[in-house]
């Protein structure tokens, strides 16, 4: 049913993934699907990574790490952001097609008042993504 299922990732908060790592890690397992991981950094250095390439480099090790305790087969898709706060949702939108994913599994965040007036990256993603967005929360 689904062989590739991306998975947005926010590597300096990857301790608050757990659900949503597992779920993608089952689907995958459950239907032999591709897990892609994706992150949104900036060009700048950050507390994750000091250029591009050494994000690049963290996010295919943390892809290979899920992939090997899930048992299936992951990848990673690192994309450069000018400002990933502005740019996150339109990145991980456009990282759909970039990777021919035909779900996404991503993490979500308990609601609180502040998402009555701004939609949440998960409600967002869900609601112009072209393929089926499961929030894990």
């Amino acid at each position: 049913m689904f062989k590739r299922i991306m998975v947005p990732v926010d590597l300096t908060h990857a301790d608050r993934l757990a659900k949503a790592l597992n779920v993608a890690g089952d689907l995958a397992a459950h239907y032999g699907a591709r897990l892609i991981y994706v992150g949104v950094t900036a060009s700048t250095p950050s507390s994750i990574a000091h250029t591009p390439h050494e994000y690049g480099e963290k996010l295919a090790a943390f892809a290979k790490a899920q992939g090997l305790a899930a048992g299936v087969e992951a990848e990673s898709h690192p994309v450069i952001s000018h400002d990933p706060a502005v740019d996150l949702d339109p990145a991980l939108v456009k990282a759909v097609s970039e990777v021919d994913a035909d779900l996404v599994v991503m993490a979500s965040h308990i609601p609180g008042l502040a998402d009555h007036f701004w939609p949440s990256n998960g409600g967002t993603i869900a609601s112009r993504a072209a393929v089926s967005v499961m929030v894990v929360r």
